[in-house]
């Protein structure tokens, strides 16, 4: 794993900036996780969504960094930033919008997708359950998930499967939610790829933005 670039000054160059309510917030969402201080969060670009980019947060252990990939160091939170998504978030400020407990977190990037990277992200692909693994995940997704998740009024569907990834949409009090791709990652994507492992990735194609806590608000003007 490589640090953030160094400027020219010998300062080390922040691809990304983090304001400390966010730091905080990040925190607190981590502390639930097993062994904590072992995670760093990564932040990364998950496809490109009505001309924007679309993001993904996880947890996930800072050893798994590649060389390529810059972590950087803010107090007691790491945070990963993948080699494709350096150029594509540099400059981008990561927030939480409205109450710093209750709010959502959210990336104000100055970056926006050029018409080829647009037209290569990540996209809902047509509908088709009738596949054997499709109907597998399904299996999962009602007896397992979906009874966890609807004690907080969420919901999870299946949208697809196209080759090893299975795609999700949210609902309920999952759409919208500030962490919701670490409850995609954490919980649901797990449990997919244990019990269905011909899947190996899961891809959340919720239109966040149209929930009341928006997971990540377009970039200001």
């Amino acid at each position: 794993m490589s640090e953030a670039p160094v400027s020219q000054e010998g300062v080390p160059e922040l691809v990304l900036t983090v304001t400390d309510v966010a730091r905080q917030k990040v925190l607190r969402v981590r502390a639930n996780e097993n062994e904590p201080e072992k995670l760093a969060l990564w932040l990364e670009i998950a496809g490109v969504a009505n001309g924007k980019y679309k993001y993904d947060m996880y947890f996930q252990p800072i050893d798994y960094a590649g060389p390529s990939d810059v972590v950087q160091r803010h107090d007691d939170l790491s945070i990963v930033i993948p080699a494709f998504s350096i150029d594509k978030v540099r400059g981008a400020t990561l927030d939480v919008a409205g109450d710093p407990t209750e709010g959502g977190l959210v990336l104000d990037n100055p970056n926006s997708p050029s018409p080829a990277v647009g037209a290569a992200g990540v996209a809902r692909p047509p509908a088709d359950l009738t596949g054997d693994v499709a109907q597998r995940v399904l299996q999962v997704l009602d007896a397992q998930i979906n009874p966890s998740i609807a004690a907080h009024g969420g919901r999870a569907e299946l949208v697809a499967v196209e080759e090893n990834t299975a795609f999700l949409r949210l609902s309920g009090g999952c759409q919208g939610c500030g962490m919701a791709s670490v409850t995609l990652s954490q919980g649901i994507e797990v449990v997919i790829k244990e019990q269905v492992p011909e899947i190996t990735r899961v891809v959340d194609v919720t239109d966040h933005a149209s929930g009341e806590n928006p997971y990540f608000e377009a970039a200001k003007k």
